[in-house]
């Protein structure tokens, strides 16, 4: 599942400007090449470009067996997206008044395993016989391609943010314009069942805010007279709801509340 991963990590970045992925490389570091684990790789790497409408074009395979350890690997990844100059989506459409949508995540995505690792470490625990936590470890990113673009088809967002590295705050700073400012609140949050599991492991809010995306995969920011439109394009399983909104404010962002793991 991580050639997925792979992917939506590139694509989920494109689309937040609305491009449209039309072709991803990889890139694939090891110590010695293995054929069949080369192709599980590739092969999710396929998976991943079928669900994000792109193709598979080309990429390197570098054997360095001075550089990675027995049985180590590293993976790269990069995407080409196509958008319409008049068609981007910057900070210019946000408006005051508009709403803050949650989009759900399929898990922890890609970002935040450092510290999982340090987790299973530090608990000594087997993650083969933990039934659960292999399969939440392993669930590969949701690819949020195919939703986001038929909204920016029916040009029903204002903005858009992937949250990954840096959590919900750093992300959506980026898509703030002066001015305005992002006023959300943490306990309309949904957490999902991995990260309440984490959360037990003394981390604070601010790190689990910081280091997870806490179940919130995406944010779309639209107007509130298409906030229906906008629900219909979803399944119910990545159905976003409201968070937030838009304010006049000088500061990018506000969290109100705190994150409730009771949910």
């Amino acid at each position: 599942t991580i050639g997925i991963d792979l992917v939506a990590m590139s694509v989920n970045d494109l689309i937040v400007q609305g491009a449209k992925p039309i072709l991803f490389l990889d890139y694939i570091s090891t110590n010695k090449i293995l054929l069949d684990k080369l192709k599980s790789i590739i092969k999710g790497i396929k998976k991943g470009c079928k669900l994000a409408g792109c193709e598979l074009v080309g990429g390197e395979t570098a054997e360095m067996p001075g550089t990675y350890e027995k049985g180590k690997f590293d993976i790269a990844g990069f995407a080409v997206g196509i958008v319409d100059e008049n068609n981007l989506l910057t900070k210019k459409k946000i408006r005051n008044g508009d709403l803050i949508l949650a989009v759900p995540s399929s898990g922890i995505h890609s970002n935040g395993y450092s510290l999982v690792r340090h987790v299973l470490d530090k608990k000594k625990i087997n993650v083969k016989k933990n039934i659960f936590l292999k399969n939440e470890l392993i669930r590969p990113t949701k690819i949020y391609v195919k939703e986001i673009l038929n909204l920016i088809k029916k040009k029903l967002i204002n903005g858009c943010a992937n949250i990954t590295g840096g959590g919900l705050s750093d992300n959506i700073k980026r898509i703030i314009p002066y001015g305005l400012c992002a006023d959300i609140n943490l306990d309309k949050i949904k957490t999902l069942k991995i990260f309440k599991w984490l959360k037990q492991n003394n981390i604070s809010d601010k790190e689990m805010l910081k280091t997870f995306n806490c179940g919130v995969g995406f944010c779309l920011i639209v107007k509130k007279k298409n906030l229906l439109k906008v629900l219909n394009n979803f399944s119910r399983r990545y159905k976003p709801y409201v968070v937030g909104k838009i304010l006049n404010n000088k500061k990018k962002i506000i969290l109100r509340d705190r994150l409730d793991w009771s949910k």
